[in-house]
C-alpha cells in the first residue's frame, strides 16, 4: 500500500541584512521568511528543524510585509502564514532605527529626503525594501529556498507607515506586480515642504488594494500633520480617488466594518505603538479574517495569475459586501 504524500506545512527561517545608508548599530534588519514546505521525514529534518521548501509550487512569488511604527514583525505572522498557505513566500522584518525628532524604535525606515519635493521620484522612500530584496536574492542561492524564488513577481505591502512607503515606492521597485496597504495613505506632511493637502501619487504599473478600518483612531489622531481642510475625510479613500491610477477595475479600496488601526496586528502589543488612541479587543479583532482573505486573494490573483483567486476576490468585493461598509474599484 502506497503511503499518502506528506501535506504542505508553512515553515519559516530567520535571516539578517544590512540596510544601506543607515548608521551602526541601527542599520541591521532581522527578517523572517515564511514558505510552503513539504516534510520528507529525513534525519536532517529531525536534527535541525529545517524543512525543505515544496518544489511543486516553485518558483514562488514574494510578498514583502512592511511594518507600522513600533509594531514588531510577530504581529504580522498570522498574515504571513496565510500568504504562504496560498503558495507565496512572505517576508516580515524588524529594524530598530531613527523615527522622528531623533527618537528610536521599530520602523519601516522612512527616507524623509526621498519623500520631500526635492527627492520625490528619485528612489524608494524606504531603503529597507531594497535591503530585503537583496537578502532574498542571497537566500535564493541557499537551501531551503535555493532556486525556488521568483523575484520578478513581488507584492509590496504594509500596515500604517509600512503601507505608506509601499504605496510611495512600488513604481520605483523592480519586480513589483501588486501593492497593498492597510491603514495607510499618501497624504504628505506639510513640514516636508509640500503644499498643504498634497496627496502623493501611487506610480503606475501595478494594481493596488487599499484597505481601511471603520474606527481608525491613529489616522484620525494624525490628521493635523497634513493641515488639510478635508481632514475629516477618509485619507485612505482620498488616496484611492486622487493618487491611484486607473487599472480597469484591478485596483480596489474597501472599508472594513468594525475594524481599527491595529486590526492588522495579532497579537496586538499594548506596551508600544499608539493603540491607546482607539478601542481594542474582540470587536476590533473580528474583521481580521476578512482582511486576511482580501490580501491573500489579491496577492495570489496578481502574482500567480490565479483565476480562481481572482474570482474569490471579486466575490468578496461584490455588493452587498458582507463585512465591508463600502467598496470602490478603478
Amino acid at each position: 500500500m502506497t503511503a499518502d504524500p506528506p501535506e504542505m506545512v508553512v515553515r519559516s527561517l530567520w535571516w539578517a541584512c544590512r540596510v544601506p545608508g543607515l548608521k551602526e548599530p541601527f542599520d541591521t534588519a532581522h527578517l523572517r521568511v515564511f514558505y510552503p514546505s513539504r516534510p520528507t521525514g529525513s534525519d536532517a529534518e529531525r536534527q535541525t528543524g529545517e524543512l525543505p521548501a515544496d518544489p511543486a509550487g516553485a518558483p514562488y512569488p514574494v510578498v514583502l510585509l512592511l511594518p507600522g511604527i513600533n509594531v514588531g514583525q510577530d504581529a504580522y505572522r498570522w498574515l504571513a502564514v496565510e500568504l504562504a498557505r496560498a503558495g507565496l513566500v512572505a517576508v516580515t522584518a524588524d529594524l530598530v532605527g531613527e523615527l522622528f525628532a531623533g527618537s528610536r524604535g521599530l520602523t519601516p525606515s522612512v527616507d524623509l529626503e526621498a519623500a520631500s519635493p526635492a527627492g520625490w521620484g528619485s528612489r524608494p522612500t524606504s531603503p529597507l525594501i531594497g535591503a530585503l530584496l537583496g537578502a532574498l536574492a542571497e537566500l535564493a542561492r541557499r537551501a531551503p529556498l535555493e532556486g525556488l524564488l521568483d523575484l520578478e513577481r513581488v507584492a509590496l505591502g504594509g500596515h500604517s507607515a509600512g503601507g505608506t512607503v509601499a504605496l510611495q515606492s512600488a513604481a520605483l521597485t523592480p519586480g513589483v506586480r501588486a501593492v497593498f496597504a492597510y491603514g495607510a495613505h499618501t497624504l504628505v506632511a506639510s513640514m516636508l515642504g509640500w503644499p498643504e493637502g498634497t496627496v502623493l501619487p501611487v506610480g503606475p504599473g501595478a494594481p493596488v488594494l487599499l484597505l481601511s478600518g471603520e474606527h481608525d483612531g491613529v489616522i484620525a489622531a494624525s490628521a493635523d500633520r497634513y493641515a488639510d481642510d478635508e481632514a475629516d475625510h477618509d485619507p485612505v479613500l482620498r488616496t484611492f480617488r486622487e493618487a491611484v491610477p486607473d487599472a480597469a477595475g484591478a485596483s480596489a479600496w474597501a472599508r472594513l466594518a468594525g475594524a481599527g488601526h491595529f486590526t492588522a496586528c495579532h497579537p496586538h502589543d499594548p506596551t508600544t505603538a499608539r493603540g491607546f488612541l482607539e478601542e481594542t479587543g474582540a470587536g476590533r479583532e473580528a474583521p481580521r479574517p476578512l482582511l486576511g482573505r482580501l490580501v491573500t486573494e489579491f496577492c495570489a490573483a496578481r502574482l500567480r495569475d490565479d483565476a480562481a483567486a481572482g474570482h474569490r476576490l471579486d466575490e468578496l468585493l461584490r455588493p452587498p459586501h458582507p463585512g465591508l461598509l463600502a467598496v470602490h474599484r478603478r
